[in-house]
């Protein structure tokens, strides 16, 4: 299940940028390949699964906005067929980076109260028994 859809895209970044994006027909169509920009925004998802799987149990119980928007960020860049320079590659380049400090633990999603995979929050936690020798059990052999 992509995290953005078609239509968010459209809001986005609008219909005309859409359509040159997606029109691959021969002669184009005019319009919004939704076949095109939903496969897109699938390979966008599974990228961003990628870098959540580690911290957060998936699916997500809710999609959190921030992941509309980098979900729409990166199928945008990835639909450049030729070369995306300028704000898409900025706003591609932006979104792997929060990405990479979500799976690093530097930023959390608020995802309705998910837990992270495994019940971990990826910090440390030492254990160890009572010590039998320790503090006040070598008071009397003093």
């Amino acid at each position: 299940m992509a995290y953005a859809t078609v239509q968010d895209l459209t809001d986005r970044f609008g219909e005309a940028e859409l359509i040159a994006l997606t029109d691959r027909a021969d002669p184009p169509a005019g319009a919004v390949d939704a076949t095109v920009a939903a496969k897109a925004l699938d390979d966008a998802s599974q990228l961003i699964n990628g870098y959540l799987a580690g911290r957060y149990a998936l699916p997500l119980a809710s999609v959190p906005s921030l992941l509309v928007t980098l979900c729409g960020d990166i199928a945008r860049y990835r639909l450049h067929t030729d070369s995306a320079e300028g704000e898409p590659k900025a706003r591609y380049d932006d979104a792997i980076r929060l990405l990479k400090d979500i799976s690093a633990g530097r930023m959390t999603l608020q995802a309705g109260g998910e837990e992270p995979a495994g019940g971990t929050t990826g910090a440390v936690r030492a254990v160890a028994p009572n010590l039998a020798f320790g503090g006040d059990a070598m008071a009397d052999y003093r």
